[in-house]
Order: structure tokens, then sequence, then C-alpha cells
């Protein structure tokens, strides 16, 4: 595939557009072709051998024509090289979830002799499972962000932070945890705020992570997740990938890069009408507490004083689910399932609290949704406690609200 692009810098928006598309005209084609073989016949069996030589030698994309669906494929190539651009990375390596791609990310620096890896929570629910029990022989220090220079060690292989974080929304300065780093590699996972609120690398960070199923894909009905990053990494994830089988489907890559091309635009709306619910929820009676990002982003955050239950048993437009990141809104309570299965004290001292819930705002009216809240609210019993108005300022601006409605202590 020719992915020749402008050496004009190009915005965001126009990117998303055109990464991993480039050739088509040249090809006659308008929409990318989808690519479901998985082998490809070839009468060079030379060639064939020299290409899986060199891919096992180096983890370089193998160049020429295919040779088996679990080393590479057309059509998620070009959803890597698209997601590379948006991130501003030199590659991108696709996997079948997002925790396959931080699973592989471990086993690269596990392979390396570098098992250690310092921790900032919260992270998703199964992430910090998958490094809490030790499933894949690595050991974990959590720590505040003020701490991880102090918690590196010589086998210390990572260091991982996810923000905003799921599900309190608290942010992290990329920046400075990326200089007390030092030469460990920094994992932001990116998630929650995509290339469109942020972008990790510009600020330090070597990997970012996504759950491609969210925000990239967009739309519900898609599993992926994505790792960008150098080349350098890229060579050894592609390797572990292609040696534990966690590839992602031609399809799924299909729709990942269609999700693409509207991510910029989505993820803009979503975010005016959290930004406006966000609002409305802090002078709410009823909400003892709400989080937002000053990142801005289409996910709230609320702690409530009725049963948090029955909010979720209340709502009849916005769908009571877990996962985040589609066309519709979702609502959810983290204490019972995206957190878990993380042990109840680590949940409640990284502030997710039995009464919070998460909300993944999506492109209804915010006037429909505020209803719905309204209503499911009332259904919860929830008490009018009286107490003094949050100082709010007017709703986000394009890129996120100015305002910063959890506390500190969230955290």
């Amino acid at each position: 595939m020719n992915t020749d692009a402008s050496t004009t810098p190009r915005a965001l928006a126009t990117e998303a557009v055109h990464a991993g598309r480039e050739d088509l005209a040249a090809l006659g084609l308008h929409a990318v072709p989808l690519d479901l073989s998985t082998t490809y016949p070839s009468y060079d069996s030379r060639g064939e051998a020299a290409r899986i030589d060199e891919f096992a030698a180096t983890g370089a994309r193998p160049q020429g024509p295919p040779v088996y669906s679990r080393l590479d494929n057309p059509t998620t190539a070009r959803f890597e090289d698209a997601l590379a651009r948006l991130e501003g990375a030199g590659s991108a390596v696709a996997f079948a979830s997002g925790m396959a791609a931080l699973t592989a990310v471990l086993l690269v620096r596990a392979s390396a002799g570098l098992r250690h890896v310092v921790a900032v929570r919260p992270l998703y629910g199964c992430s910090d499972h998958l490094l809490n029990a030790g499933l894949l022989g690595t050991e974990v220090t959590w720590v505040d962000p003020a701490g991880i220079e102090d918690a590196i060690r010589s086998d210390t292989g990572l260091v991982i932070v996810e923000t905003p974080a799921n599900p309190t929304l608290a942010e992290i300065d990329v920046r400075a945890v990326a200089r007390s780093c030092g030469a460990v590699p920094l994992l932001v996972d990116n998630t929650f705020a995509t290339p469109v609120l942020q972008r990790p690398l510009e600020d330090g960070a070597r990997l970012v992570l996504h759950s491609a199923t969210k925000y990239l894909g967009g739309h519900g009905d898609v599993l992926g997740g994505v790792v960008a990053c150098d080349e350098e990494l890229a060579r050894a994830l592609r390797q572990v990938r292609f040696a534990t089988g966690g590839v992602l489907h031609p399809l799924a890559g299909y729709l990942l890069l269609r999700g693409l091309s509207t991510l910029p635009v989505r993820m803009r709306a979503a975010s005016a009408s959290a930004a406006e619910l966000a609002r409305r929820l802090s002078v709410d009676p009823r909400v003892a507490r709400v989080h937002y990002p000053k990142l801005g982003g289409a996910m709230v955050a609320f702690e409530v004083y009725g049963d948090p239950h029955a909010v979720i048993g209340g709502v009849r437009l916005i769908t009571p689910a877990v996962s985040l990141g589609s066309v519709d809104s979702l609502i959810q309570h983290p204490a019972s399932i995206s957190h878990r299965i993380v042990a109840e004290g680590d949940r409640r001292s990284s502030g997710v609290s039995d009464r919070l819930l998460r909300m993944s705002v999506g492109l209804e009216d915010v006037e429909d949704l505020w209803r719905d809240l309204c209503e499911a609210l009332s259904a919860a019993g929830a008490a009018a406690a009286v107490r003094q108005p949050v100082s709010v300022p007017a709703p986000a601006r394009e890129r996120g609200a100015d305002v910063r409605l959890s506390h500190p202590a969230a955290r």
C-alpha cells in the first residue's frame, strides 16, 4: 500500500478522513477494500521464506505479497497507519482487544528481563487485575504520580498511567510523569481522551494504548485494541502478536478505519453535551459530587446521594451497559461491573466509591438526556440534601471544559 502523505501539515480532522486512504484514487477506488483472506497463494516459496525470515529477525512489517493473515493484513495495516498518524507516532500495532494490546506490551518488556511495572490507580479494572494478579509474571508497584521516580528499579520495564482515568476521570500531567520516568518507557492509556483531545507522545510518553472498541470505533459494534509507538517497539509487538495470535480481524480493522473518519466530529459533539450535563449535575441536590476533566471529553462521572443501582434501573433513553464511546449514551456502576474485579479496598482508595456512576455521553440531544437522568435520579429516591451550589463556568469550548469539577481528593 502506498501511504505517501503530503508534506504539508494537515489538521487532525483532515488526517482522520484521509490517513490510510491516500492510494485509493490511484487504485480506482473510493471506499477502502476489505481483505478477508486468511492465507495468500504464492508460487514463489523462496520469496515467502525470505519474508518470513526477515520478519522473524526484525519484526518489520513484511514487504511484498502477503503470506498469512496472522503475520499481516492489508486492511488492518491501513487502520494502523491512520491511527499512527493521528497520534503522531512512527507506527501502530493493532490487536484483537485493548487487553490483548496491553498483554503484548507487558510480554515485550518481560522478554527483555524487565518484569517490574510502576502504575498509577485508577486504571481500567481488567488492566488493574492483569497487573495485580501477576498473570504474566510481572510485579507491580502502585504509586501516586509523585512517587513514580522513587518506585523505579533496575528491572522496571514500564510505567503505566491512564488519563483521564477510568472511571473517576482524574487527570495526570503526562509531561511531568514522563520526566519522572527517565529512561523507562511510559505507556499512557488514551482511550477516554483520544488523539482529538490529547496526544501523549508529544508530552514524552513512548507508547499510547487504546481500547479501540470505544471511541475509535464509535458505534458499539467492533472489538479491538491498538498501541501507537516508535517503530522499534512496534517490531517487537508484531512478533508477540504473531506468536500469541491476538490479531485484529480484518472486518474490525475496516470498521475502525471507518470510525476514525468521524472521530473528531463525534468527540467534539459528545464533549459539548457532556460538559453541559456535568454543569447541571453539579448543582443538582440529588448529586453529591461530579467528576469532569479540565481536558473535556465525553465522559462524566458522578456520585449520588440515593441508590446508584436504582438510577441504573431507572434510565429509559440512556443504555444501562458497560463500555463507552458509542454514538448512544451508556451508564454503568463501576463498583459492580468494570471495576468489580479490583479489590474493594483498592477501588475505594483510588476514588471508585460505591455511589459512583460513570456515563458515556453520546450524540443524542442534551435535553433528552437530561430529562432521562432527572427521572432516573428521582426514581432512585435520592435525598434532597441541601448543599452549597458549585460555581461552574459557561459550557465547554470545542476542546473541552475549563472547569475541573472533581476534587483532588478523588484520587
